[in-house]
Parts: structure tokens; sequence; C-alpha cells
């Protein structure tokens, strides 16, 4: 068997000046009983996902993708929600100055936000994370794709993928986006692509990608917080799933549904 022949590497004029932005949305759904439930359920998203939490999480992205850690701010809020910012760089690729690599360096970020939420009249309870992972240079964000899906198991994500700026090789040529995609959904596992009902919005002339996934099988048990389903009736059953149902197509659709 012959051997693959090594890929020629660009050769760049400075350093590699293209922007890769990746942010996610996702929606966890579930149904509390009561006013009391209610509470617990947020006081159980706020300890499951605090800033401590969120640290590590991030700490993986960075490792996956390759980038080197170089400040990270976290806050906990009252009554609820927590963030994480976390600088970034791909320094490890590039032989330049110390000054240009600060200068480099504002432009790569991973940042983290909650917003868990309840409604106390119709017994709905959502749990929403923000993930932005921007990175100049050539390491990627879409390598953390599936550890970020694994780590929220969302009921609801909206994905986007974004390519800006350019960067130029050595005889001045312009690289406008310097891999090759055609989906958000090329770089997410068949396992995961399996459970979620999805959608693509691309704009490819701009480097513009979007993916939106809906769980297909909502797990009821997993999806009532403060009881069991055993301790429903059928017909208490069947309005929970209406509610469950409504609440996730009105977030994956944007459109209130009556």
């Amino acid at each position: 068997m012959q051997p693959k022949p090594i890929k020629k590497k660009l050769k760049l004029y400075g350093f590699n000046n293209l922007t890769k932005s990746l942010s996610f949305n996702f929606y966890d759904i579930c149904y509390t009983r009561f006013s009391d439930d209610s509470k617990a359920y947020i006081k159980y998203i706020d300890e499951e996902y605090n800033a401590t939490r969120l640290r590590d999480i991030l700490k993986n992205v960075s490792n996956i993708i390759g980038a080197t850690i170089l400040n990270i701010a976290d806050q906990d809020y009252e009554p609820q929600g927590a963030s994480v910012t976390m600088l970034i760089s791909d320094d490890n690729d590039y032989s330049i100055e110390k000054d240009s690599i600060v200068t480099h360096l504002d432009k790569s970020h991973i940042a983290v936000h909650t917003y868990p939420e309840t409604h106390p009249e119709e017994g709905i309870s959502t749990f929403r994370a923000d993930i932005d992972v921007s990175t100049c240079g050539k390491i990627s964000p879409l390598k953390a794709l599936d550890f970020l899906i694994d780590s929220f198991s969302p009921d609801i994500a909206v994905i986007d993928y974004r390519v800006r700026g350019f960067t130029r090789q050595i005889n001045g040529k312009k690289i406008f986006i310097d891999h090759k995609i055609n989906s958000i959904q090329d770089y997410i596992v068949e396992t995961t692509k399996n459970k979620y009902q999805m959608v693509d919005i691309n704009v490819y002339q701009d480097n513009i990608f979007n993916t939106k996934m809906m769980i297909k099988k909502l797990k009821f048990s997993n999806s009532l917080f403060g009881f069991s389903k055993n301790d429903t009736l059928a017909g208490e059953k069947k309005r929970i799933r209406k509610l469950l149902k409504k609440e996730i197509n009105e977030i994956y659709s944007g459109k209130i549904m009556y």
C-alpha cells in the first residue's frame, strides 16, 4: 500500500487571521406540579450547573480544540444563573512576537451563561444555556460539538457557526475559509443525529451555518421533577405531555402555538 501523500500546508503571510465562531442555545424542558417543586428545580439546576461545573466543561472544551487557557472569570448569580468567560489562545502554532499574541488573543474566547426559569401557573420549567466558542487561527471550535451536546443532553439545540475575516497567503491571495464544511451536522456523530429531528439554514456564500435540533422521543419520566409518572393518572399524563410538546415546539419553531 502506498503511503498517503502529506497534505501541503498553506504558507501564510503572518498568522491565520480567520475568526471561527460557534454559538449554542441548549434547552431542557420539564414539568413541576407545585410551586415548591418549581423552586426545587431552579435550585437543582443552579447546583448542577454552577460556575465551578461550567468552568470544568469549558476547560474540557479548551483541551479538545487544542487551545491554551490564559484567563478565567466566573460568577454565580442571585436569584439564579451562572456565567463563565475564558480567554484562550492558539499560540503554539505560530512564531510571532509576544505583543502580537496579546493583540490576537482578545478575539479568542469561550463563554457560557445559564438561564433557568419557571412558570408558576402552567408548571413548565426550562433551563437554557448559551455557549460561545470563538477562535482565531488554526484551531476549530467544531471539534467540541459532540462533547458539548453530551454535557447538556438538551431537548432542543440551536447551533450557529460562522467564519469571518480573511487571511493571506505569501503570494497575497486572500483565504476566506480554510476548511471544507457543508453543514454543522457533518461534525456531529451519527448516534446523536439519530436522536434528533434536525434542519439546516445555511448561507454558503457568507460562510454562515445554522442547525436546529429537537429531540425525537421525549422520555416522559425524565421530563418530570418532584414526582414520577407512576404518581399520575392517565388524564394527567395526557395533559402534561401536551404541555411539554407545546413548549418544545414553540421554542424550536420560535412561534406561539394556540
